[in-house]
Parts: C-alpha cells; sequence; structure tokens
C-alpha cells in the first residue's frame, strides 16, 4: 500500500495557542499546531468531521517496533481530513474488512456545528478487541450519535476516536532486545501520543484541552486503566475523568515481563519470517515487507490452535511499572472521577463450554491459572456453588443451559465473568471511595437481540447503548443489529446510558442531564460509590433502571480479589 505522507508536529506539552476555527456550508477547517486541516460538514447531523488525522510519525522502517514518535514537520496552506484512514491490521472475527496499513496512527474528530466561539469538554474512545484486533474506524464506534445527543440535552461535547497498534504490531515481546532499545507496549504509547496530541491541539477543532475524559470497552477499558496507573500513577493532566467499561486497572490477564511474555511466540515468528539466525533479530523483522511480515504474523498466532497465545500488554518497569493490585492498594494511580462497570453475564463468554461436573469446573479453573493450589480451588468451588440463585444473572429463571455449555456453565460462567472483569470491578469502586474519589460503578442488564439466551448479558453488549446507535451502525451483514425487534424500552435505555455518559464527559456527573426538557425518565439517581452502602446502578430494559447493593457473590470476589498479587499475577 501507498504510505500516506507524515504530517507533522513538535510536542511540547504547554500553553495552547489561540486557535482559528471556521466553517462554510461544505467544510469546515481547523488550524493546529502545524498547519490547517479541512473537514467536512454533515448538514444532517449538523456537525464538522474532521477524518484521518496523524497523530505520530508512521510507523514504518526503522520506526517498526518501536515507541511512537511525534510529528515533527509543519506546512503551509490546508490538508484534507475528510476519510477515515486504514486501520491497523489485527487479527480475529472482530477485524472486519476495513483496509489496513502499517501506517495506521490517526484519529478522528466529530464536533456539534454552531459551537465555534465556544470550548467544549472532550471525550476520548479507546476501541477493545482484546489488544490484538478492531479499530477507531468501525462504524459500531461512530461518534455522530452521541455527539448530536449531547447537543439535544445541552451538554455538547466534541468526539475524539484513535486507531493504535495491534497484536505483535503494537506489543511485540519476548526477546531482550526490546529491553536494550527500551521499546515496549508500543499499542498503550500510541494511545498515550495521541492523548498528547489532543492536549496540544484540541482546541484548534472548539475543545477544551483540560476537560478530557477517557473511555474505552474490553481491551480499551483496561487501556484507560494502564493510563490509570501509567509511571507509576503520575499524573500528566492529559485527562480529568476516566470509563471503564469491562476493563479494570487490574489487568484481566497475568501480567508478565517482556522477555517472559511469550518467547515462543516470538521464536515462531522468527522462523517464519527467516529471521532466526540472525544476531540483531530486530533489525531483521523491521526490513521485511510489511505484507510479508503480516502473513507471517497471522500464521504464527493461528499456528497455536487451541492456546490461542497473543502478544499483549507487558508489565515493562516504565508504563506499566507495576501490577494493577499492588499501585491501587498503594494510592499509584491518576485521582480523577470514574465511571467503572461490567455486563451481568460477561463469564459467559471467558467460561469453556461443556461444564457438567464439579470435576470438570475443578480442573477449568486451575487449568486456566495453573499457579492455583489444590486448596484455592477448593476455596473457589465452595465460593461458587452449583446454586443456580448465586450464580450468573442470566434470564433464564431456573433453567440450565445443559447440552454443549454443559450443566454447571452458569457456575463456570459466574467464577470466569468475576475473576476477568466483575471482582476487579468492584475492587477499582471500593480503592476510588476509599480515596475519597467519585466512583459511579455500574452493571448492565439487558440482552440485545441476536444473543442467545444461554449466553445472557454477555460481554460487548453495551457498547450500542452507549453510542445510542440505535440503526444498529456497523452489525450487519455479520450480527444481527442490536436494537432489531426491540421495543421503546431498548431506546429509552439507550437514550439513559448515553446521556449519563455525556454528562459524565460534560460535568463529571452522569446524573447532571436530568435537569434538562430532554429528560422525561423515572429512574432513580446514580449514586456515588460509597463503602458503607456500596451500590452500583442496573442498567436494565425490562424494569426501570436502578440501584442496588453491590454485594452478590461478595465472598468469590473478595477471594479473587485477594489473591491478585500472588497466584494471578496482575
Amino acid at each position: 500500500m501507498l504510505r500516506k505522507s507524515a504530517v507533522a508536529f513538535s510536542l511540547l506539552v504547554g500553553a495552547i495557542h489561540a486557535a482559528h476555527v471556521a466553517r462554510s456550508e461544505s467544510c469546515a477547517t481547523a488550524q493546529v499546531k502545524n498547519g490547517t486541516y479541512e473537514g467536512a460538514h454533515n448538514s444532517q447531523y449538523n456537525q464538522d468531521f474532521f477524518l484521518g488525522i496523524p497523530y505520530a510519525q508512521a510507523p514504518v522502517g526503522d520506526l517498526r517496533f518501536k515507541n511512537p514518535t511525534s510529528l515533527n514537520r509543519s506546512w503551509t496552506g490546508s490538508k484534507p481530513a475528510t476519510q477515515y484512514s486504514n486501520a491497523c491490521y489485527g487479527y480475529g472475527p472482530g477485524q472486519g474488512n476495513y483496509s489496513v496499513s502499517e501506517d495506521c496512527l490517526y484519529l478522528n474528530v466529530v464536533r456539534p456545528a454552531g459551537y465555534e466561539n465556544q470550548t467544549l469538554p472532550v471525550a476520548f474512545w479507546i476501541h477493545g478487541g482484546g489488544f490484538w484486533q478492531d479499530s477507531g474506524v468501525n462504524p459500531k464506534y461512530n461518534l455522530s450519535y452521541m455527539v448530536k445527543n449531547s447537543v439535544e440535552i445541552g451538554k455538547p461535547i466534541i468526539g475524539v476516536s484513535i486507531n493504535y497498534r495491534l497484536s505483535a504490531w503494537g506489543f511485540l515481546s519476548g526477546t531482550q532486545e526490546l529491553v536494550d532499545e527500551g521499546g515496549s507496549n508500543f499499542g498503550l504509547r500510541d494511545q498515550r501520543l495521541a492523548l498528547h496530541w489532543v492536549k496540544e491541539n484540541i482546541e484548534a477543532f472548539g475543545g477544551d484541552c483540560e476537560k478530557v475524559t477517557i473511555f474505552g470497552q474490553s481491551a480499551g477499558g483496561a487501556s484507560v486503566g494502564f493510563h490509570l496507573t501509567a509511571y507509576e500513577g503520575r499524573d500528566d493532566k492529559l485527562f480529568r475523568g476516566a470509563v471503564m467499561e469491562s476493563g479494570n486497572p487490574i489487568y484481566y490477564k497475568r501480567l508478565n515481563g517482556i522477555v517472559e511474555s511469550n518467547p515462543s511466540l516470538y521464536q515462531e515468528l522468527l522462523s517464519r519470517t527467516n529471521c532466526s539466525s540472525v544476531s540483531r533479530t530486530l533489525e531483521c523483522l523491521r526490513k521485511i515487507p510489511e505484507s510479508q511480515l503480516n502473513s507471517a504474523i497471522n500464521s504464527t498466532i493461528t499456528s497455536y490452535n487451541n492456546t490461542s497465545p497473543q502478544f499483549e500488554p507487558t508489565k515493562d518497569d516504565d508504563f506499566i511499572a507495576d501490577y494493577g493490585s499492588k499501585q491501587l492498594a498503594d494510592g499509584r494511580f491518576v485521582h480523577v472521577p470514574i465511571i467503572d462497570g461490567a455486563n451481568s453475564d460477561e463469564g459467559s463468554t471467558f467460561s469453556p463450554q461443556g461444564i457438567n461436573t464439579t470435576e470438570q469446573f475443578r480442573a477449568a479453573i486451575i487449568y486456566a491459572v495453573p499457579q492455583v493450589s489444590g486448596e484455592l480451588a477448593d476455596h473457589i468451588l465452595e465460593a461458587y456453588p452449583d446454586d443456580l440463585s448465586v450464580n450468573v444473572l442470566a434470564d433464564l429463571g431456573d433453567t440450565r443451559p445443559g447440552g454443549s455449555y454443559g450443566e454447571q456453565f452458569r457456575r463456570s460462567a459466574s467464577y470466569f465473568g468475576d475473576y476477568t472483569f466483575i471482582a476487579h470491578r468492584r475492587k477499582t469502586c471500593e480503592t476510588w471511595a476509599a480515596a475519597g474519589l467519585s466512583a459511579y460503578c455500574y452493571r448492565f442488564n439487558a440482552i440485545p437481540a441476536g444473543v442467545p439466551p444461554q449466553m445472557g448479558v454477555t460481554h460487548f453488549q453495551e457498547v450500542a447503548f452507549v453510542f445510542n446507535n440505535i440503526v444498529g451502525n456497523g452489525y450487519l451483514p455479520t450480527a444481527m443489529p442490536p436494537f432489531q425487534g426491540k421495543g421503546q424500552s431498548y431506546i429509552d435505555l439507550a437514550k439513559l446510558m448515553d446521556s449519563s455518559w455525556i454528562s459524565f464527559f460534560h460535568d463529571q456527573d452522569p446524573n447532571s442531564w436530568k435537569k434538562s426538557a430532554a429528560w422525561s425518565g423515572k429512574e432513580e439517581d446514580w449514586p456515588v460509590y460509597d463503602l458503607e452502602h456500596p451500590q452500583d446502578f442496573v442498567f436494565d430494559a425490562n424494569v426501570t433502571s436502578h440501584a442496588e447493593a453491590d454485594t452478590y457473590r461478595k465472598e468469590g470476589m473478595a477471594l479473587i480479589n485477594e489473591h491478585n498479587l500472588d497466584v494471578f499475577g496482575r
């Protein structure tokens, strides 16, 4: 693919100069530090789009497998910003059929028109996908619906979405050479550089650089957690709030060091690129043509079949300086208000299927984490009994899914959902409350169209509601639009969630929009998390959304959080 020319700026975090913002009927312009971008005006939504703006030098050639580098050139005239960039290379069903390229470090800005004389709060979206798939150009994350609703409820915001490097391109590990070069977690550092770019340039689009909120889901939520704890929890004043959907400052997997993380995967990649016999393997990999390297990475990952190892974030003693559970315990995190939540049945995505007996459940626990002792496994069995009344909150009543799922699937899914996300969500909320910080915690409990009842309110299902994506943009043809065949209660729930997120971006209070004429609901306010009376907020389409005591599966989650550091390594 042709490489886009690099547009550059010098990254000097400091005072933002006054920026020129203009709009005509057909186009919009924004003058950033290095020159002028010409976007497009959309009359249907009365919004200005600035798409495919580079925030870093293209990570190609000698910059491949290195920390991202700031842009360093300026220009005269204007450059077009009217089309999405290519997506970054990724691997998996969530990747979509986007055009891909190694040159992919671009961001998009969507602003409501008519606010040229104001500065608006900024919502900065980080997509998920396990750190190995998906993209900021995915239409499921179209920011127009959210920005439109922000105007309707009197809380106008600007939306930003980004691409960042994935899989081996963004999280290569398994070799001492990376340590020697000082490179690691490139994808997370890409996100960080994009935040610096926003800090310096968002006023050119009418945004307030002091009112940026980062939000993300799954790996995107985990990314938000990593930014909260980055560099020992150092506050670089890049954001004033954070939203984590199914992700937390405690990572959902074991964190290994750079060299210890997947060395066999790295060696397999070398063998597939004929770089095994050279002394400087990184230098060799940097010379491989991108299409050839893409094929080698893809075949390396798929060759492992069921074990599915991936190149993912590593504990590098720099960006990820320590384990998240330890940093939370020590107070080493950015002290800003948060929203943190998960879906009722997260574990139905992450639990093995075919769990019919207690013995099979016990074996699955140890197989997933070999460091779990027999004694701890027995304690987990006690905390997660074969009792449907305390298992996942799926819409199955007293029914066992059976079949390929297994008679004790709900039991197993309860544990694996808590182990992956929900226990850490509770620990994070408790930590924020103990520090005197505002934490708004939630449980999403609505099953969209096309989700089997055995899976319940599983992973990712809240995303369409948060983005107010009623039309199902991005779901066809591979998946059923979430609102297809659903009634008004689902549309109302999307309005409630989207407006609550917007209010948090705008005022750091998800309830503030309810003072506007746009609200006609009956829901109670979303309470700030309180250690004496811990409550989360249940977003539901079948009953009125409400606050609940955050005490369900208390013993099991406490057991998981107790052993996060010594056993689970995170």
